[in-house]
């Protein structure tokens, strides 16, 4: 058996290593956690994000109610998009956004608790 000089000096418990590395995010995982992050990073998305916890909304909508310049808005949806927090479903010419998840709603609430 290999003799690990790190493992040696821990001051945690076998169990607790144990489920430290059982529950940290690694691999595709990691990276998709980094992105959403990331994407929420941005105070205009933040706000997007916020407007959409409360009702689907076009982009026309959402630029006058946060008082945004439309192709600011259509830039971010696209960002929030492709990384899975909002979507798109169309009626008409009209396209309409909501969030994917309801998940995404306990984040922005847990952060607004958290501040």
């Amino acid at each position: 058996m290999i003799h690990n000089d790190r493992e040696d000096r821990m001051l945690i418990d076998a169990r607790t290593r144990t489920l430290v590395k059982q529950f940290v995010p690694c691999g595709d995982d990691l990276e998709a956690i980094a992105d959403f992050f990331s994407a929420l990073a941005d105070s205009t998305r933040i706000k997007i994000v916020s407007a959409l916890s409360i009702s689907s909304m076009c982009v026309n909508d959402i630029s006058a109610v946060l008082e945004l310049n439309q192709t600011t808005v259509s830039h971010q949806l696209k960002n929030l998009k492709n990384i899975g927090v909002v979507k798109c479903k169309r009626q008409g010419k009209v396209a309409f956004y909501s969030l994917c998840d309801k998940n995404i709603l306990d984040v922005m609430s847990s952060a607004v608790n958290f501040i």
